[in-house]
């Protein structure tokens, strides 16, 4: 059971990951990033790391996306 929990978890972040890689407009590829941060989260569970876990939920989820978001909407105005 935890070997498929594992390889459920590894698919989940490959597939999130690849959908960021791919994405080419970047307040979409900062919401995919935002994702890939979620499925980081729940991988660190599975592989009994909750304090890495929590980390994750707070510094990779949110403000890297975040940082992104402010960046396009700065250089939008600047170009208007």
């Amino acid at each position: 059971m935890s070997d498929t929990l594992v390889v459920l978890a590894l698919l989940l972040v490959a597939v999130a990951a690849t959908g960021a890689a791919l994405t080419r407009d970047p307040a979409r590829q900062a919401v995919v990033l935002a994702l890939l941060g979620l499925t980081l989260t729940v991988l660190f569970p599975v592989l009994q790391a909750p304090d890495v876990a929590l980390s994750q939920l707070g510094v990779g989820t949110a403000v890297p996306p975040l940082l992104i978001l402010l960046a396009v909407r700065q250089v939008r105005r600047f170009r208007r």
